[in-house]
């Protein structure tokens, strides 16, 4: 038997999501980049039995993509399904990361699924596929990074339970720290004292602060040797910004909460 993905409920959201779930309603995570939306949606798989099928999306993504295509196989021309259409078949959970950055010409394929009707049009094979009964559609976006140009169509959006998500209470976000990387409890508890303070810039030209994530990168670091200012360079630091300033700006807070 697997492993349930290490994840910590602050809300009732696993609750909220499994009532959803038995109502064969589709979800929508929004939330900053690395906050725990994907960690959350395997830990729900794992707890309802289900495969989960992850596509992360991209202003390339075709609906082909998502569905199928024929392919030449030993020379013959044979219809391969896509992971969406694997998922309708197979009652799996599909989860679509970061919605909206696939062209909506190729989201709104999934229109059908987040209806009464729970079908999946194969145009090129000519089938409809039902939805088999545990079928589940579970995607995410980051509402605070979107342009309005790649914001999600109403028509899309409202086909969707929507649950929201942040970045865990410190005291939380210190304990997923330290259970991921295996590093002190204090430790940890810094790390997310200057994820926090790097958070609060996000109104001052920076796009976002750093992220559990992040902080889950710089702990593995340190874990293995690497200095504490080296590895909130890499994993935060440079990762975060370009720009000479706010990169200084961000090298303050680490000395201020770790030392110089």
């Amino acid at each position: 038997m697997t492993v349930r993905p290490f994840y910590l409920a602050q809300n009732g959201e696993e609750r909220i999501f499994k009532g959803a779930d038995s109502q064969g309603l589709s979800i929508m995570l929004k939330g900053p980049t690395g906050c725990g939306k994907t960690r959350f949606v395997e830990a729900m798989a794992h707890d309802l039995g289900r495969e989960f099928i992850t596509v992360a999306c991209h202003e390339d993504l075709t609906a082909s993509d998502l569905v199928g295509r024929f392919l030449i196989q030993g020379g013959d021309t044979v219809w391969v399904d896509g992971p969406l259409t694997r998922a309708v078949r197979t009652g799996a959970i599909c989860y679509l990361d970061e919605v909206v950055e696939a062209r909506q010409d190729t989201t709104v394929v999934i229109h059908p699924l987040t209806d009464a009707r729970r079908a999946l049009p194969l145009d090129k094979k000519g089938e409809v596929v039902h939805a088999h009964p545990d079928f589940q559609l579970v995607v995410s976006y980051n509402p605070g990074y979107q342009s309005s140009a790649k914001d999600m169509k109403p028509s899309t959006r409202q086909r969707f339970a929507a649950l929201d998500f942040d970045y865990p209470a410190p005291e939380i976000e210190a304990d997923i720290v330290a259970h991921e990387t295996g590093i002190s409890p204090a430790t940890a508890r810094s790390l997310v004292s200057l994820a926090r303070s790097t958070r609060e810039l996000r109104h001052r030209g920076l796009d976002e602060g750093a992220s559990t994530r992040m902080l889950i990168y710089a702990g593995l670091l340190m874990r293995d040797g690497v200095s504490v200012h080296d590895s909130c360079e890499m994993t935060i630091t440079s990762a975060l910004t370009d720009d000479p300033d706010r990169a200084a700006a961000l090298r303050q807070l680490v000395e201020a909460e770790f030392g110089a």
